[in-house]
């Protein structure tokens, strides 16, 4: 990457709101022809990794990003036995079709209605013992009956299914023509294997699914920086993550490196070890001698972080990123920008300054596949609650062991936002969907400067530096124009 301006362009601090990429030559002939593929460990297909954060990345997530070509961090949070259930799920899970919601015909519609929401297709299916379809439920099922009305008296027995050999064109042709927008896919005993969607159908043309060497679905997972950071580690590799992630608001800190120094030992190179945050030259050198492969890069952007505005701490984002990330190049190493992403130019932007992956948090709290249940307003929109990761909040629950008079002074020490509701909205209600925005996006970034892969996309990058107005008239301001009279 370079700057437009560079004798004045490179002495600013600048966030992504300031920046723009200026077009250029192209030798290649479609958007279809670029490669995403990252430059940091191979498995995923494209560069974007949904946050370790307790309102993001679930068992939901985690599955669902890895078939559509990324990868999914699980928080340090979570009890390690939860972990361990949730790896294996994903391990397990379909790498060509969602897994299936289903219940038994004698659960009741109370049953249903605590499932049925946990994907964007809204279908639960009905099996018996032997996981055979029976019958179909979705939500036009459910009206105006009893709370305890057994799944057999809910469920539709006229069905569509498809076979595990049916092509994705060929499914998508025939849910389109049945009318429907997802259907259950089954073998010849009529066993269930998944869920495929009418959209799905064809983002799974467009993407491909993070796959370790073994054919699983790719997952990572974070630990803090406490003192039994390592045990955590060592068992976390024992359960088969793909990615392990040393996390800390302030990662430039003696005892993060002394963490990095003892699981990059109990790591040994099997999967690459990802540690940050910081936002300097000087913290990205010290995390990679310490033994770290990937430096997470960025304090402040977050949109539910309030670190800057409590301490005056941190970095502008682009800045952060375009030089940590020449930092980690003299030892060929990479870095993660983390934070602060609202649409897709923020990816390309950030991969223009070097990243090599880009995670997405708050964007994603707002998904079916985000942990948590869907809240209603009293106007009836539908809603998840999200929370940072320093919020009193989280800090309460990472403390739940220490006893009411530590909890509370260490609640004191909160740099986030506690509750903020992100509205589940039509069309971009599933992470498929949003990925589909970023992708394409991101694909057609690289095509206007003229780059097919992510490596030459950041060698030919020419970045300007813009006004406020310059990033407010780049926005779509079209959409309704004048009063009615007057059209």
């Amino acid at each position: 990457m370079r700057f437009l301006h560079p004798q004045r362009d490179a002495q600013l601090e600048l966030s992504l709101d300031d920046v723009f990429i200026l077009p250029g030559r192209l030798d290649g002939t479609s958007r279809l022809d670029v490669d995403l593929t990252p430059i940091d460990f191979a498995g995923t297909s494209h560069p974007v990794v949904s946050a370790n954060m307790n309102a993001v990345t679930g068992k939901r997530m985690a599955e669902t990003i890895a078939r559509f070509g990324g990868v999914g961090i699980l928080p340090q949070d979570m009890d390690l036995a939860t972990v361990e259930r949730i790896i294996a799920h994903v391990k397990k899970a379909p790498t060509r079709y969602d897994t299936a919601l289903v219940v038994t015909p004698r659960e009741s519609l109370r049953d249903v209605q605590g499932i049925i929401r946990k994907r964007a297709h809204g279908m639960v299916l009905v099996v018996d013992g032997e996981y055979r379809l029976l019958g179909v439920i979705t939500q036009a099922d459910l009206r105006q009956r009893d709370q305890y009305t057994p799944a057999e008296q809910l469920m539709s027995r006229t069905l569509v299914t498809i076979s595990p050999t049916t092509s994705h064109r060929d499914a998508f042709l025939l849910m389109e023509e049945k009318r429907v927008k997802a259907a259950p896919v089954v073998d010849g005993d009529r066993r269930v294997k998944g869920i495929l969607t009418r959209d799905d159908a064809v983002r799974y043309e467009i993407f491909k699914p993070s796959l370790n060497d073994s054919g699983e679905l790719m997952i990572g997972a974070a630990v803090g920086i406490s003192t039994d950071a390592p045990g955590a580690a060592s068992a976390l590799v024992d359960m088969g993550i793909d990615v392990l992630v040393i996390d800390t608001a302030h990662g430039h800190q003696r005892r993060m490196l002394e963490v990095i120094a003892r699981v990059s030992e109990i790591v040994d190179g099997r999967i690459p070890l990802v540690a940050g945050n910081v936002c300097t030259a000087e913290g990205t050198r010290e995390l990679v001698e310490a033994g770290a492969d990937i430096i997470k890069v960025n304090v402040g952007p977050g949109a539910m972080c309030t670190t800057r505005m409590q301490t005056g701490v941190g970095r502008p984002s682009f800045t952060s990123v375009a030089e940590c990330a020449r930092e980690a190049g003299k030892f060929g190493k990479y870095v993660w920008a983390d934070g602060g992403v609202r649409y897709p130019r923020d990816v390309a932007l950030y991969l223009a300054a070097g990243a090599a992956r880009v995670m997405v948090g708050t964007m994603f709290a707002g998904t079916y596949e985000s942990p948590g249940d869907i809240q209603g307003d009293r106007d009836g929109h539908l809603y998840k609650e999200n929370y940072g990761m320093a919020s009193s909040r989280a800090v309460a629950d990472r403390t739940s062991d220490l006893d009411p008079f530590e909890r509370a002074k260490k609640g004191f020490f909160r740099e986030g936002i506690s509750s903020s509701r992100i509205y589940i909205n039509e069309g971009r209600e599933s992470v498929g969907a949003l990925l589909v925005d970023i992708i394409t996006g991101v694909q057609s970034a690289f095509t206007y400067c003229g780059a097919l892969t992510c490596r030459e996309f950041t060698d030919k990058a020419i970045v300007g530096v813009q006004t406020s107005a310059g990033f407010h008239e780049g926005k779509p301001h079209g959409e309704v124009v004048g009063e009615p009279s007057e059209r």
